[in-house]
Formats: C-alpha cells, sequence, structure tokens
C-alpha cells in the first residue's frame, strides 16, 4: 500500500488522483449535473437494450459463457458472471450501436458513458447505492475528460481508449470504495498497461472499432480488484521516467485537488445513430428531404462543406478513404454512407446498418456521389458549434443549401428527459413496454434506490419475466 509521503518522499501525480477518487462524494455532484448522470445512463441503457442480439456482442456473449464466472454481477438480458467479464459484455452492449455520448475536446474525441458498464459492475458488487454509482461514474467522466482536454493521444497515434483506462480504474476504485493509495495503484495500474493504437479507427475498420473500450475496461476493471487485494503498480506513471508524459502525452498539468465533478455537463448526446462529428450534416440532409419531400431517386448529388476534425475522421481525410463501405463499422463512421443513406431512407438508425441495406446498389451508387471538403471557416467556429453547409443538387436542376451547426443533444440543444425517453424506448422497443417503464423509473431515482433495483431489471430485459416494483429491498 501507499503510505502517507514524508518530507523525503513529493506526492506523484496519481497519488494527488487517487485523494480526488476516494474524497468524491454525492453531495459534492450539483443538481445539473445529477441530472445529466441520469440522462446518461437512461441514454447508454437504451443503446445496450437496442444491441441484444446483434452478431458482435452475441460472440462476445458466447466466449464469456464459455470462460463463465462466479456469478456476482448481473449481465444485460439475463446471467450473471465475474465482474470483467460483466464490464466487457455490459460494455460491448452499450458500445456496439455507436449512439452513446460524446465528449469533443479540441485535441480529443471519446464516449465516457463506455464506463457505465465498469462502473455497474463493481457497484453491484460492493453493495453498492444508487448514489455511489453515480458518484463513481461522474469520477470517470471527469477523468477521462479532463484528460481528454489537456493529454490528448489521437495526434500520436493512440486510441481514446488510453485516458479511458485511468478513467475506469478511477470509478471503480471509487464504486469499490477504495481508500486514496490502493485507488492510486489501481490507476497506475491500468494506465501503465493499457495504452492502444488509434489503427482502431483508421483504414478498413473491423469488429474491434466497438470492442476496443470494453476490453480495456475489462482490464482496468481487473487492475482495481488487484488494487483492492493490495497488489502495487507505478507511483510515477504519469511523470516518471518513460511514462505517460515522457513517453505518449508530453507535458501537461492538472491541479486535482481544484477539480469538481461536473464534466458530465459538457458531453452530448446523439439524436441519429451515427459518429459524433456527422451529427449535424444528418440534422441539415434530413431537415431538406422533409422541407422539399424529396426521395433519394431525386439526387444527383451531394456537397458538404465540413469542419477539419469530422473531415478528418469521417470524410475521407487523415483516416482513410470513406466510399468503400461494406460493415457496419466503416458505415457509422463514413460521412458519404450516412448522408446517401439518410437521403433515401429519411432517418439513420440500427436499421441503416444491416447488411442488406449496406450493400444495397442505391446507397452504394449514391454514397459516391457524396462529395466532403474541409473548410477553414467552419473548422474555425468547431468546438462551440460542430458547423456544416450542404448542397444537394437535383437531377431536375435544383439545388437546395442548407447550414447546420447544432443538433438535438448538442449543448446550444439540450436533449431533455422526454427526447431521452423516447430515444429509449424506440431503441429499446423489443422489451416489455411495462418493463421499460420500470427501468426508466428505476434510472430517474437511481439515487434513492440500490444498484440492485437496477440490475434486476436490466436481467429481465432477456428471457426472465418483469419485476413488478421498484421497492428496495
Amino acid at each position: 500500500m501507499i503510505c502517507a509521503a514524508s518530507s523525503e518522499r513529493a506526492t506523484t501525480r496519481v497519488e494527488e488522483l487517487g485523494e480526488f477518487v476516494a474524497g468524491a462524494r454525492w453531495d459534492d455532484v450539483s443538481a445539473p449535473a445529477r441530472e445529466q448522470l441520469k440522462l446518461r445512463v437512461l441514454d447508454s441503457v437504451g443503446c445496450a437494450l437496442g444491441a441484444l442480439g446483434a452478431e458482435v456482442p452475441a460472440m462476445v456473449r458466447t466466449q464469456v459463457d464459455d470462460f463463465g464466472g462466479e456469478p456476482l454481477c448481473t449481465l444485460i438480458g439475463g446471467g450473471w458472471t465475474a465482474p470483467d467479464r460483466a464490464t466487457l459484455y455490459n460494455g460491448t452492449l452499450v458500445r456496439y450501436l455507436d449512439f452513446n455520448d460524446s465528449y469533443v475536446a479540441p485535441g480529443e474525441t471519446c464516449h465516457p458513458s463506455d464506463n457505465l458498464a465498469a462502473m455497474l459492475a463493481a457497484a453491484e458488487y460492493a453493495g453498492a447505492d444508487g448514489s455511489d454509482l453515480l458518484t463513481a461514474l461522474a469520477v470517470a467522466y471527469q477523468v477521462q475528460c479532463r484528460l481528454s482536454d489537456v493529454a490528448p493521444v489521437r495526434a500520436e497515434g493512440f486510441d481514446h481508449t488510453v485516458q479511458g483506462a485511468y478513467a475506469v480504474a478511477a470509478g471503480v476504485a471509487r464504486a469499490l470504495g477504495l481508500d486514496a493509495g490502493r485507488t492510486a495503484h489501481a490507476i497506475a495500474i491500468a494506465g501503465t498497461s493499457l495504452n492502444a493504437l488509434r489503427v482502431t479507427r483508421t483504414g478498413a475498420l473491423s469488429n474491434w472499432k466497438g470492442l476496443a473500450y470494453p476490453a480495456m475496461a475489462s482490464a482496468a476493471t481487473s487492475a482495481a480488484f488487484m488494487a483492492m487485494h493490495g497488489v502495487t503498480g507505478p507511483r510515477e506513471v504519469f511523470e516518471g521516467n518513460k511514462g505517460f508524459i515522457d513517453a505518449i502525452a508530453g507535458p501537461f498539468e492538472i491541479d486535482w485537488s481544484a477539480e469538481d465533478l461536473e464534466a458530465v455537463r459538457a458531453t452530448i448526446l446523439k439524436r441519429h445513430n451515427a459518429e459524433i462529428h456527422s451529427q449535424s450534416a444528418l440534422e441539415a440532409v434530413l431537415a431538406l428531404r422533409a422541407e422539399h419531400g424529396l426521395r433519394g431517386t431525386d439526387v444527383e448529388r451531394v456537397e458538404l462543406d465540413t469542419f477539419q476534425v469530422a473531415y478528418d475522421i469521417i470524410g475521407g481525410g487523415e483516416e482513410g478513404d470513406k466510399r468503400h463501405v461494406s460493415s457496419k463499422e466503416e458505415a457509422d463512421h463514413s460521412l458519404p454512407y450516412l448522408l446517401a443513406v439518410a437521403l433515401l431512407d429519411g432517418q439513420v438508425l440500427p436499421e441503416q446498418y444491416i447488411p442488406e441495406r449496406i450493400r444495397s446498389a442505391d446507397v452504394q451508387d449514391l454514397l459516391r456521389r457524396v462529395e466532403v471538403r474541409p473548410d477553414r471557416e467552419l473548422s474555425a467556429r468547431f468546438g462551440a458549434e460542430h458547423p456544416v453547409r450542404v448542397r444537394v443538387y437535383l437531377r431536375d436542376g435544383t439545388v437546395l443549401s442548407r447550414e447546420q451547426s447544432d443538433w438535438e443533444g448538442f449543448q446550444t440543444r439540450p436533449m431533455g428527459w422526454d427526447a431521452a425517453t423516447a430515444k429509449f424506448d424506440r431503441l429499446a422497443h423489443d422489451v416489455n413496454a411495462g418493463l421499460r417503464e420500470q427501468i426508466v423509473a428505476a434510472i430517474r431515482d437511481l439515487d434513492e434506490l440500490r444498484v440492485a433495483d437496477l440490475a434486476v431489471r436490466l436481467a429481465a430485459t432477456g428471457r426472465l419475466p418483469a419485476i413488478h416494483s421498484l421497492t428496495s429491498s
């Protein structure tokens, strides 16, 4: 264990972070942040339920079942396993659709709700209250978002799961109630060992795009449990020789003693089932389609001017060509595909990613007539806005244009409880309506319930019968 720092040994950065995490309390979370945390849980659970039965999550479930594990934590849809394996499977469900929240920093984009599965597993293992789960989640959001702000790694060829390793270990340690010393060791073990490559999201995309964070979170959860049992990690993981600063991130500063638990308020939700930098462009083309009664067959070609980050990641810039689309992973990260299917179908939801739709001749033809260009003026506005200009050229010679800078879910137009519930119901439509209502109610009142009260309802979304009360036991 880490002993109290003496005058002969300076406190390290990870020890400072451990103090911040161990000291986090539900009372430290403001009322607006509490509301946003619950909205993120609702949104993430909806994404998870929408992914039940999909091919890639089913593969992961097969492995989890094959390996087994002590029945300590609930699997969404039914069943129980060990905490790290519950994190892997439930995290896969949350992430698979690519419909959960995002945080956009100047040099990094991440999905902080990817942390929910690990927090849920650790809090259930610990027999925690819902307020403890939400506090742990607030910690994970704070750590991931702030590291993304000051220590981006994408330009160095590393994935955003790198900062996530620190966040997961921190949040799990808080859910388990570890002291500052063991928390620091948990974070140090995870941060030292889990540094993934950005190739996960460049070029021809694979299933790993949706599995990289759940796999990392599973390993970081294991790191926290090892620290709980006394395993130590490098106390100079940040500033040490060949540590995070030296080897990957470069110099940065965070004063953890001055941090709060409000980062969740800076995250944004998706209205359309697509990569976050596509949302305003999709909002624009869908508005034109509705206003003018367009059909996809009316469209000759499409031009989109967008900000540099969107062009680089999903428009054909530095992360590879986006006109060759043959899988779900490639489709939801391709602006040409997304704009084409939106104009053809009038929506971008999970149905737009079934293999038959991706391969269809109409969408494959139209996506090749979508041109995406970076625009310097739009790039200068990126951050406070996600600005785009779209022009749709029709076969009869008409040109329709629209500028768009946000969508419902962005900070300028935040998604409220009613809209989030409608999204949840749409994604979880295969779940019994009564059980859906119970899950929404449990999440709304989560700080007044035990984590087990939510977990039993998440298990019931599979073949198990619905639960008929919200009484805390």
